[in-house]
Order: C-alpha cells, then sequence, then structure tokens
C-alpha cells in the first residue's frame, strides 16, 4: 500500500500520520483513521485513567486479520523514533532500563494510534512526583472466563467480589473488558505496597474459591479453569499491567475496555461494547469509572499540598490550611477538574463552578506588591507570582514565578495575613471566574478567563503562560496575553489601575491598512466602546408592507448573514457581534477594511456574510465560519467559504456620535465614508430605488431572505428593537432554542430530530421539531455540541408522544430554521434547519419574541 502521509496538529503537538484508510478490523471495515479518531474523541475521560503510569502497547501493524489472530507485539520501552515531547517513566529492571511513554495527553494516545497501538496496558500505580513508582492507588480483580463459562456467569461473579470488597470498606465499579471477561477496579487510598494489596486480592480470590469451588478457581493453572471463572489477583503486582480502561482491544471486532454501571450488569442482555457505542454512551452517561479517578485523586491532591502545608501555621493564619491526609480540600468539587468532563453538580455558594474549571487572580500586598494567579488543575490551584502584574500589551510578557500549589479553597480567601507569617500581608480577590482551557503541557498552559462583572479583566481574557528556561536552577516562567484580547485589556487597566503595565497603544504607523493587513496578519484591535451596539428591528406583517409608503420608509434588502459593527481606527479594526463577542480574529480579511474607509476612526454597522453557488448569501455556507478560534483553522474556512461584509449603517465618526442624526442623513454619511476597492471584501448595498412591492419583486430575483425598511426619519437606537426599522423576511426564518433531540433509529451517533422551544407569554413554549437540513455529519457534531447540555427536565411542556424517547438539554443555544408557518398549537410546519446563529442568546429570543 503506498504510504500516504499527512501532519496533524493536536494539542499544540504536530504529528505525522499515514495511511488513515488502512483497515486495521476488516470485519468491521474499521481503519486506522476511525482508530486515531475513537483515541482523540475519548481522549478526556480515557486520560485520568492512564495518567502518570507506565504504558506498554500491544501494536498490530498490519491489522487484525480476519479472525482477529492477526500478528501482534508488546513494545514497552519507547523507541528511538518517539517525539521528543512524549513524557516518560524510568523503571530498573533486573539487566536494564526501560523508559515508557506516560499516557498523560491527547497527543501521546493520536501517536499511539498512529503506531497501531490498539492495546494500552497500564500497573495499578502511578509515577510519584520524583519519578519513582509509587504505591497502587487502585485494585484491580480480572474475572476470565474457561472454556463453557459465559459473560452472564463472570457478571454473577462480580457481584460476590463486589460484596466482599463493600464490607471492606471499597466500592468497585465493573468493566466488561472488550476481550471475553470482566474487570473489576477499587480505589485505594496509596498507603500499601503493590505486594501487600497483592496478598489482599489473593486472599480474597482464594475465600471465594473455597465458597465456591464448582464456579471459581483462583489457581494460575490453566488445566483447572475449563468449567470456571478465573479470578485472577496478580494483575495488582508491580511488574503487571492490566488493559487501560478505555482502550480498544485487538480482537474480531474493535471492542471496548468499557466501564458499566451494575445495573448494567445485572442485565441477561450484557455484551462487550464496541468503540462506537462507547463514546455514544460516555457523551450521554458520562464515565461511571470517574468516581474511582475521583477517590485516588483526593489523596493525590493532600500529597500535592504538602509543600503547602509545610510553610503555613493553621493557628495562626487565616488562611486554609486542610490538614495531612483529608480525603479532600472542602473547597474542591470532585468530577470538575480541568480536563474532565464528569458532570458533578457540587457547585459552591457562588455559582461559579457551574461553568467549569475555575481560577482566581488575588492582589497581594506582602513585601513587595505582586499578584497570585491561580488555576484549578487536578484537584488544586496550580499557582503562579505575577510581580509585575497581569499583562496588558502583548508585546511585553511579565515574569510568572511557579508557586505551591493552593488548595481549592483558597480561591475564597481575602484578609491578612499577621506579620511574620509566610506572605505576610493584605490578599484581595481581583478577579475571580471559570476558565476554558486550551492547553495544559509541562511547559506550557493556554485559557481562555471569564471573570467577575466589574472584575479586573473587564472581560474574557486570553492568557499564555510558557517555561522559558531556567534561572538558578528553577525554572523560569512568562505570562503573555494574547493579542486578540490585548487592547480591551488594556482599556481595563487603565480604569482600574492596578496592573502596572504599559498600554497597548503604537507610536509607528504603517503605510496602508491592506501592507499592514499582510505584514501584520494579528494586530493589536482598536477598543470597542460597549455603549455602541446594534439597534434591532420588529417583525412586519405582510399587510404592514404592502402599505409603507416610500416618501416615509426606505428599503434594502435583508442579508442572510450574521450582523457585526466594525471599530476601525487609524489601520486597525476589530469586529464585535451583536451580543458583543469578539470576532476580530475569526475574520482576518476584514482587517482590510479601513482601507476603504475615509477617515481615521470610524463605528460601522453591517452584515458578514458568504456567498453560495448562486451568487446569493448562503447562511449555510457562513457556518464553516463559525466557533474557530486556531488560526490555521480560520485559514482553512476562510479558503472554504470567504467572507464580505456589507455596510448599511454608521455610528460614529472621527469620534462624532452620528446616532442622533435622522437615517437619511446617516445615508449620505455612509455613501462619502466607505470607498469600495479591489481586494477588500467589503461593499455599501444601495438602498432600493422604489416601492415596497418593487423591492420585495427585486429580493426575490435576487434569491435574498426579505426585505428591511427603515423610517427615513429614524436615529440610531443602541441596542433598541425599534418599530421605525422592520423586517420582512420572504422566506419565513425563524429562531428558537433548541431543548432537546429524539434518537435516531439509523444512526446511533446522530439523531432524528432537534426539538424546538420560543419565548411566549413569559415562558419556553414548545415550538416542534426539525429532522431535516442537516447531513450526517452535522448531525453527530450537533450530538456531541449537545451532550454537555443534556438535562433531567424539558425547558418547556412537551407532547406526551413527543417526549418519550426524548433527551433534553438546557435551553442555551439559538439555531434558525425555514418553516411553511405554523400550526394553531404553534408549532412549526415542515421546519427544515438552517444553521445554528452564535450571535444571539436565548435572551435575545426572550426580548423580541418571534421578531
Amino acid at each position: 500500500m503506498a504510504r500516504r502521509e499527512q501532519t496533524v496538529e493536536v494539542g499544540g503537538r504536530r504529528i505525522r500520520v499515514s495511511n488513515l484508510e488502512k483497515v486495521l478490523y476488516p470485519s468491521t471495515g474499521t481503519t486506522k483513521g476511525d482508530v486515531i479518531g475513537y483515541y482523540s474523541a475519548i481522549a478526556p475521560t480515557m486520560l485520568p485513567h492512564c495518567r502518570d503510569r507506565p504504558a506498554t502497547r500491544k501494536r498490530w501493524p498490519d491489522g487484525v486479520g480476519d479472525d482477529g489472530r492477526g500478528d501482534f507485539f508488546f513494545q514497552k520501552d519507547i523507541g528511538d523514533s518517539a517525539p521528543d515531547w512524549v513524557r516518560t517513566g524510568r523503571i530498573q529492571h533486573k539487566d536494564h532500563v526501560n523508559h515508557y511513554p506516560l499516557v498523560d495527553d491527547e497527543a501521546t494516545l493520536v501517536w499511539l494510534a498512529q503506531l497501531a497501538a490498539l492495546e494500552i496496558h497500564v500497573p495499578q500505580w502511578r509515577f510519584d512526583a520524583s519519578g519513582e513508582p509509587g504505591n497502587p492507588d487502585r485494585l484491580v480483580f480480572d474475572l476470565d472466563p474457561g472454556e463453557g463459562v459465559t459473560l452472564r456467569e463472570c457478571a454473577q461473579v462480580a457481584f460476590l467480589v463486589r460484596d466482599i470488597l463493600r464490607d471492606m470498606g471499597l466500592p468497585s465499579i465493573p468493566v466488561t473488558s472488550g476481550s471475553k471477561g470482566i474487570h473489576l477496579y477499587a480505589a485505594l487510598d496509596g498507603s500499601q505496597t503493590s505486594d501487600q494489596a497483592s496478598a489482599v486480592a489473593r486472599e480474597l480470590a482464594r475465600s471465594l474459591e473455597a465458597d465456591h469451588p464448582d464456579d471459581i478457581t483462583s489457581s494460575m493453572k490453566r488445566a483447572l479453569r475449563p468449567g470456571h471463572v478465573f479470578i485472577d489477583w496478580s494483575q495488582n503486582n508491580a511488574s503487571k499491567t492490566t488493559v487501560a480502561p478505555y482502550s480498544l482491544r485487538g480482537r474480531i471486532a474493535p471492542t471496548v475496555a468499557a466501564p458499566r454501571s451494575w445495573r448494567e450488569l445485572a442485565s441477561p442482555h450484557l455484551q462487550q461494547l464496541e468503540f462506537r457505542e462507547v463514546l455514544q454512551r460516555v457523551a450521554k452517561r458520562g464515565d461511571p469509572l470517574a468516581e474511582l479517578t475521583e477517590l485516588s485523586a483526593a489523596h493525590a491532591v493532600s500529597d500535592r499540598l504538602s509543600l503547602y502545608r509545610s510553610k503555613r501555621d493553621a493557628a495562626r493564619t487565616p488562611e486554609p490550611v486542610p490538614p495531612a491526609g483529608a480525603p479532600r480540600d472542602a473547597g474542591s468539587a470532585p468530577g470538575n477538574r480541568a480536563g474532565s468532563r464528569s458532570g458533578n453538580a457540587d457547585a459552591d455558594a457562588e455559582g461559579e463552578r457551574r461553568g467549569g474549571p475555575v481560577f482566581v487572580i488575588q492582589r497581594h500586598e506582602a513585601r513587595r506588591l505582586h499578584f497570585d494567579f491561580r488555576l484549578e488543575h487536578d484537584g488544586v490551584l496550580v499557582s503562579w507570582a505575577l510581580p509585575k502584574g497581569v499583562p496588558t500589551d502583548p508585546a511585553l510578557n511579565h515574569l510568572a514565578v511557579p508557586t505551591e500549589d493552593h488548595p481549592m479553597s483558597y480561591r475564597h480567601f481575602e484578609g491578612v495575613i499577621p506579620k511574620g507569617e509566610y506572605g505576610a500581608g493584605n490578599v484581595e480577590i481581583w478577579d475571580a471566574g471559570t476558565y476554558e482551557l486550551e492547553k495544559w503541557r509541562d511547559d506550557e498552559v493556554i485559557v481562555r478567563l471569564t471573570g467577575r462583572p466589574g472584575g479586573g479583566l473587564g472581560g474574557p481574557r486570553r492568557y499564555a503562560l510558557f517555561r522559558a528556561g531556567e534561572a538558578d536552577g528553577k525554572p523560569r516562567w512568562m505570562i503573555h496575553l494574547m493579542s486578540d484580547d490585548a487592547a480591551a485589556a488594556a482599556r481595563a487597566g487603565a480604569l482600574r489601575g492596578g496592573e502596572r503595565g504599559r498600554g497597548a497603544g503604537r507610536a509607528n504607523r504603517r503605510p496602508s491598512a491592506r501592507d499592514r493587513a499582510a505584514a501584520d496578519p494579528d494586530p493589536v484591535a482598536p477598543v470597542p466602546d460597549p455603549d455602541l451596539r446594534p439597534m434591532l428591528s420588529e417583525r412586519g406583517s405582510p399587510a404592514e408592507f404592502e402599505r409603507l409608503d416610500e416618501q416615509e420608509w426606505a428599503f434594502e434588502m435583508k442579508w442572510d448573514g450574521i450582523r457585526a459593527l466594525a471599530f476601525v481606527d487609524g489601520e486597525r479594526c476589530a469586529l464585535r457581534s451583536r451580543s458583543g463577542g469578539d470576532l476580530t480574529a475569526a475574520y482576518p480579511e476584514f482587517a482590510a477594511l479601513p482601507a476603504v474607509v475615509n477617515g481615521d476612526r470610524a463605528v460601522l454597522d453591517g452584515e458578514i456574510i458568504a456567498f453560495g453557488t448562486n451568487g446569493a448569501p448562503s447562511f449555510s455556507r457562513l457556518q464553516r465560519r463559525f466557533g474557530l478560534t486556531d488560526r490555521a483553522e480560520v485559514e482553512r474556512a476562510r479558503r472554504e467559504a470567504p467572507a464580505s461584509y456589507l455596510v448599511f449603517d454608521v455610528l460614529s465618526v472621527n469620534g462624532r456620535d452620528c446616532r442622533t442624526l435622522p437615517y437619511r442623513q446617516r445615508r449620505e454619511l455612509l455613501d462619502a465614508l466607505v470607498e469600495p476597492m479591489p481586494g477588500v471584501p467589503a461593499a455599501l448595498p444601495e438602498v432600493f430605488a422604489g416601492s415596497a412591492r418593487d423591492a420585495a419583486a427585486a429580493s426575490l430575483r435576487l434569491h435574498l431572505e426579505g426585505v428591511m425598511a427603515k423610517r427615513w426619519t429614524s436615529r440610531y437606537r443602541s441596542g433598541v428593537r425599534s418599530s421605525d426599522w422592520r423586517k420582512f423576511p420572504l422566506i419565513l426564518a425563524e429562531e428558537a432554542v433548541v431543548i432537546g433531540w429524539r434518537d435516531s433509529p439509523s444512526d446511533s451517533q446522530g439523531f432524528a430530530s432537534l426539538l424546538l422551544a420560543d419565548w411566549q407569554d413569559g415562558a419556553w413554549r414548545y415550538a416542534g421539531r426539525v429532522g431535516t437540513g442537516f447531513s450526517s455529519a452535522e448531525r453527530r457534531t450537533i450530538r456531541i455540541r449537545l451532550a454537555p447540555l443534556e438535562h433531567a427536565e424539558p425547558a418547556a411542556e412537551v407532547p406526551a408522544e413527543i417526549s418519550r424517547d426524548a433527551h433534553w438539554v438546557r435551553p442555551e443555544l439559538v439555531g434558525e430554521v425555514v418553516s411553511k408557518g405554523r400550526t394553531a398549537g404553534g408549532s412549526f410546519r415542515q421546519a427544515v434547519w438552517r444553521g445554528w446563529r452564535p450571535d444571539k442568546r436565548p435572551a435575545d429570543l426572550m426580548t423580541g419574541a418571534r421578531g
């Protein structure tokens, strides 16, 4: 087979992959690309069970074969061809040393999958902070069926093991092994050695064998296994490994070592699961084994806080000091750490944990004023001290000094640390909230912070912390403000005056906006004024449309895109959506907008569109541009769906507020202000000359969405929905929130239809369902997007025949459908999906219901 190679980027690591179409499981046609895709998708769930454990790999370079008996080999040492970024652990064997890979991140999983390492095996212990093998943090039993024994009988033995472990105070969780039997895991507190844990497991197995000699054997002799369930206790030995939870198996079908619930184990229909079933279960139900990981992590957290405790006297400082050996810091909520997707609802009094992992930035007046930057990770607050404050300019990185991990409860601490104590001085919270994790490696962390209203950050900010060598034998770190947030942060810092960073202004100007866009694709954008928001329109009826007089009303075409304000300042431009979201990085082609504006500063109102093959705006094509932040992905989407900016209003020019001018004067000003030119994707659509009926005919002829009518005398009212502007769609496109989905009988990863609701009489009302307008890939992508929003109850009352097999989600996402009107009950008739509306929020539907 010809070797077809390509390079992919995973978690900031570049990995060369090849032969993605190569079939590794002939019975199901599962390819190497499918295997890589599975391990990439399951990584957030699988990694906590593999992290810091040496990984032995079982590789099938040519696949498992038609009968599941293809050639394979075990590999322990990492080998010479491994990327240098793969973390390793060193184990001294009798006559040699092996360096094992540590499966700690998605990139390592993808790299192993590229090598056709279908199975990943790990021990029951982890490397400790010094790189030495630690005590086991879990106990495992492998229940293996002998000849003539079924999976069902293994399950019956699993219940016997469970009952004994429960009496020992060790709750357990089963895993169907993906091969023939069942694994049973229980968490340990790390106080026993592997030899001690293995001895306990052996005695338990022997006890069960004595009570059930006809059904169970604990002997290693294979001759005694037929007709029995073999309880393999030996995998608790420090030198033994077990296939990792969520690992694929090299069987005839792509089965997985899948954690299960005890209810499932009691089912007479219990069977091994394939990888697509596992992905669907995780998206819907989370990880049954997460509880085990949390119990193990609690002991690791206690150990990670030993340095923190050693520096503080709980009797003298008001800081929280969890006692050694405490099962978990009282401020830490299990199942909600960075990188974890389990949905524990242990929200604190402020409710800040509902949005993901948390951060806090504290202003600390100790011997020298500095800021403490803390991120939740693996159950603690990983911390850096910022001697020069939080950076406000991407050109000026600030020193970030790593400090000891802090307990989770420290995120609430404000007060005075007494004189003579470590860190003596006043501590106050400068900002706190949640963050989205983009990358977490040993040498680099990238996060997007969302702080409190009125907090020091002044809005969402994106930061990178990176290791920059060593100083005095200690790692030297820096913190960098990502440039897309620079100007806004500079403005927030100037207003609050606490960051001690320089402003983001530039003294030198480049010759032209077009030259600047080419030379500097990621500039510091002008600071948008939050008071400058788009004016909104009301929906008009067909009868009203016919009565509009062109002497009183101006007619524009209604464009099928997303609304955006453009803030032009000299040679730079920032874009904001109608909800205030920053679109600047997502549409780099608009960096050249200043070239068509005759003025140093202006705020423009317009629509971002993507033209379809028929020459009309295509909202579905524009969808390819939504939600992208990675620069490579943005550039790829830009080539596939180039965007244009259609300008139809002006809010200010050179600092002068134009909103009080009547619409007629604003249009005259706009005509003089904007001069489209080749190479810049911007246009100034003309106001239609003619009657309302003529405008409608022109809109239909041009395959447009409808007509906008604006009163010639109307002022621009930011953020207000006014009857001075009216929209008359010629196709009935309406917005609604998604409140659930119904399963597809033919595609377990997709759905049959989405369930919708709109806002009426102060509540969400069921608005019908939409099952067309999606590709198969879009259905699966949408299912993944909806999974984190799953909820037990519907947001609106739904007919019983619809709700019987429905899955509910919180009403947080707005979509758009085209329909043939409404039924008497208010549901859409023959709805067709048009796409998501990331520029709108559920609150927008509440304030402007059905229009």
